[in-house]
């Protein structure tokens, strides 16, 4: 079982890790994104070149490689048979923190990557996809009143645990709240500008994430 665990976790590290925003930013003609804006892979970033579709795809596919993990591993390690608990789900939520880790930090890249929000989003739509659709509904609505990309990301993960719990149990609660602490640390800037009130809003030409 612990071998058919790491090689979940592996692979899911490196579906991850596969940088479309930086593939697909290139293909498209838009230079490196590693150089423009924050820097990061991620769709957030990948909107700065002003081209929504490909921001738009990032995103998909971001989402995707995510969802792709947790089916792959439901497929070669997932236990229906065994009583509900950790050792049942354990390569589902493996797989989707083995995602979340090769997005934001891929060794190809020297560990700097996305800032984890499609990933997660991906990630819980697959593990359970009205946890997944509440993310992505809190999301809305935050960025929607507030402007803030950042902080609709922020209280999406922040509430992310708590829905878990109340639809499925603690053990997608648990890993919806690492996944939330990967986000925050990967938001760590986005938070300190949040404080000082310079969080450029959605729509400003401003270049800081």
């Amino acid at each position: 079982m612990i071998p058919g665990l790491i090689a979940v976790f592996v692979v899911g590290y490196l579906l991850g890790s596969i940088p479309f925003g930086l593939f697909l930013t290139r293909a498209a003609g838009l230079g490196d994104i590693r150089q423009i804006g924050s820097g990061n892979i991620g769709a957030t970033n990948v909107l700065r070149t002003g081209n929504r579709s490909i921001a738009a795809a990032t995103l998909i596919l971001d989402a995707g490689k995510a969802a792709a993990a947790v089916l792959l591993a439901r497929a070669m390690l997932y236990t229906p048979d065994l009583p509900i608990g950790g050792d049942r789900v354990l390569p589902l939520y493996l797989a989707a923190v083995g995602a979340f880790l090769g997005h934001c930090f891929p060794a190809w890249l020297n560990f700097k990557g996305g800032k984890g929000v499609a990933v997660m989003i991906g990630s819980l739509l697959a593990l359970s996809w009205p946890v997944g659709l509440i993310f992505c509904a809190v999301w809305l609505l935050i960025a929607v009143t507030r402007k803030f990309s950042s902080l609709a990301a922020l209280t999406a993960a922040a509430t992310a645990p708590i829905f878990a719990y109340v639809i499925v149990d603690e053990w997608l609660a648990a890993t919806a709240a690492l996944l939330a602490i990967l986000l925050f640390y990967q938001h760590r800037e986005n938070i300190a500008r949040l404080i000082r009130g310079t969080e450029p809003k959605i729509g400003s030409e401003k270049k800081a994430s």
